[in-house]
């Protein structure tokens, strides 16, 4: 007899350390009625980047769950090698970010307003090519920044129950008297 999977996989929760910012890496998993994998890396509250995987291809696969963990794994530790190799160094977050305890100096600033289109009454002749200016290109976003940007609505950052492959977890906000309590009624966290 097959073994179904309705359930979720218990996702992955890291905060990393990176040039003086605290990142959230959140993978999730949606269950086999919605089949995919979603990972967010959030700095300051705010969603920088966004990965979504589907596995609807092999919901009917006997061994669903060890597959889904595996995607997941991969997929989580694939967001954090990015972040600690610099993809998301350079990328402008248009909404003010904050860090754990920081409070905000001063009010944002107003953005300002666009400059004027100048419409040249004349043709301009051409400049030699020694007179031309260096041409800035424009950025090229890598899709996990593309994807965040374009979400419907904004994910929260899930740290409770946190479950991570390096043991962060094992410190806890919980008193002593909680974590006894909890450990005794056989939640295990």
């Amino acid at each position: 007899m097959v073994k179904t999977f309705e359930k979720a996989v218990t996702g992955f929760n890291h905060n990393i350390k990176h040039k003086g910012k605290v990142y959230h890496v959140q993978t999730e998993d949606s269950g086999a009625s919605n089949p995919h994998i979603i990972t967010h890396l959030f700095v300051g509250g705010n969603i920088l980047a966004t990965k979504k995987a589907s596995y609807a291809d092999i919901v009917k696969t006997e061994n669903l769950s060890e597959l889904v963990r595996d995607m997941m794994e991969e997929q989580h530790k694939q967001m954090l090698r990015n972040l600690v190799n610099g993809t998301y160094d350079n990328v402008d977050r248009s909404a003010t970010a904050y860090q754990p305890g920081e409070l905000a100096k001063e009010p944002p600033k107003a953005a300002p307003a666009p400059a004027p289109v100048v419409v040249a009454p004349t043709p301009i002749a051409p400049l030699p090519l020694t007179q031309l200016a260096p041409v800035a290109l424009p950025k090229v976003l890598p899709p996990e920044v593309v994807a965040a940007r374009e979400l419907k609505e904004m994910p929260r950052e899930n740290n409770i129950g946190v479950e991570t492959l390096f043991g962060e977890d094992l410190i806890s906000e919980k008193s002593l008297d909680e974590v006894i309590l909890s450990y005794l009624a056989g939640d295990g966290q």
